[in-house]
């Protein structure tokens, strides 16, 4: 009975915080915050709901019915590449909108991660299945850090609880996990710090 509600609890933490969950929050937060024009606060947030969560739901309902995912935690890394790469050219297309309306620097500079995060994890996955959960979950810890300091520790404890379900599921070691979180946050802060000072400069 405990496992089953352990199994059950973790089931539901990994499906709703998966990576593109985040998207959403933290870049509909930074619209309102940073964004002075209406108009720019829709397409910041349109954008985000399109091209960084509902297209990559679309995508993968669309894998698993076409029978090129194995199950709804694409197992095995070699399924994985085809999904990462169209999520690649999503995110391309998103990070043309923003600059394109001058949107704030700290949107442009965190959505550039996704691009970068996600070829990283692209490259990797050709060797080892690093937890893309984890990685996802510990870009958001480094720029809520950057900007709201001691408010990271929100993103912080989701993606403990992120990494504890991959590993209740047996989807990922806690290496895969640990390796996630460590590559998300240092990859994240450092991108997000040295392109907003770069942006801030003009």
């Amino acid at each position: 009975m405990q496992v089953s509600f352990l199994s059950k609890t973790a089931r539901f933490i990994s499906t709703i915080f998966v990576p593109p969950s985040f998207t959403i929050i933290l870049f509909t937060l930074f619209a309102f915050l940073y964004e002075e024009q209406t108009y720019n606060i829709i397409i910041q947030i349109i954008t985000a709901f399109t091209f960084g969560f509902i297209f990559h739901i679309i995508l993968f309902i669309y894998l698993r019915r076409k029978g090129k995912l194995a199950d709804k935690d694409a197992s095995k890394k070699e399924e994985r590449t085809f999904p990462y790469t169209i999520a690649i050219l999503f995110y391309i297309s998103g990070l043309i909108i923003l600059l394109y309306f001058e949107m704030n620097h700290i949107s442009i500079a965190f959505w550039f991660c996704y691009i970068s995060n996600t070829i990283l994890i692209l490259l990797i996955n050709k060797f080892w299945k690093i937890s893309a959960h984890t990685m996802g979950a510990a870009g958001p810890i480094a720029v809520v850090l950057i900007q709201f300091n001691l408010y990271a520790v929100i993103p912080l404890v989701i993606t403990v609880l992120v990494g504890w379900s991959r590993m209740q599921l047996k989807q990922h070691t806690l290496t895969q996990v640990l390796a996630g979180g460590l590559i998300g946050f240092v990859s994240t802060y450092l991108q997000v710090r040295l392109i907003s000072e770069y942006l801030n400069s003009f």
